[in-house]
């Protein structure tokens, strides 16, 4: 790795101890010479990093040495590299899918929460345009006390969940569709127009960001559990 290719790429190792995130690397622009400078990196301090938008193309030319500690997953484009342990325990979030088209942003959401052992229940295709298929989960699916939801088109399935559950709902628009879903943003404009109380959103197609959000959740709801003792978790059952 040479000294200007270092300077390219500073890893924030910090990250982890200010918010309880290591930084995630944004493969998306980067080359794979870049991405295995971070990997060089992490590796030189033991440390595990997850890897969001990796190409299975770019994924094919990193350095074997580093490629073979990746667990890599083409459906979501993420990977793991290092050391990192299975999720442990019941899951408390729930990610929902409309249609099975936006299971790629929900595989990342997964797959980060995996990265950070917390468990999670995928529900899938269980979009409004075949209500019975949500009713047929609802009991299922309220029973999480946080559910991010992952659609696209029109978004319509966070406005119907946030009317249903009393569970925190993260919307997670997605770019599926084509001609006025306008890449996702009529989807973000649903979540950020909806009817339904405290349905909050992020940014479109980013699994990642809705899986932070809902551990930024659980975390507040453990740290209250704490000083409480009084099991929110259990409660919510």
């Amino acid at each position: 790795m040479t000294d200007g290719m270092t300077r390219e790429v500073r890893i924030d190792f910090d990250r982890l101890d200010r918010i309880g995130f290591t930084e995630a690397v944004l493969c998306q622009g980067k080359t794979p010479g870049q991405i295995g400078a971070a990997l060089e990196q992490a590796r030189d301090r033991g440390a595990a990093m997850l890897l969001t938008r990796l190409d299975e193309p770019v994924f094919r030319e990193l350095e074997p040495t580093l490629r073979d500690r990746i667990d890599y997953d083409p459906q979501s484009r993420t990977g793991i590299y290092g050391d990192w342990a299975a999720p442990a325990g019941p899951p408390r979030i729930a990610v929902v899918t409309a249609g099975t088209t936006d299971l790629p942003v929900a595989r990342e959401a997964v797959r980060t929460l995996g990265f950070y052992g917390v468990a999670a229940k995928a529900i899938a295709d269980v979009g409004v345009a075949g209500l019975w298929r949500l009713l047929e989960q609802k009991d299922e699916i309220c029973r999480y006390p946080v559910l991010i939801v992952v659609a696209g088109m029109d978004g319509a399935l966070f406005s119907v969940l946030g009317g249903l559950a009393q569970s925190v709902i993260i919307a997670v628009p997605t770019s599926t569709g084509y001609g006025a879903t306008r890449g996702g943003r009529t989807a973000l404009d649903s979540a950020l127009v909806s009817c339904a109380p405290g349905v909050v959103a992020v940014n479109v197609d980013n699994g990642y960001g809705g899986a932070c959000a809902a551990m930024r959740v659980l975390r507040a709801i453990n740290t209250a559990t704490v000083e409480t003792g009084y099991d929110l978790l259990d409660a919510a059952d």
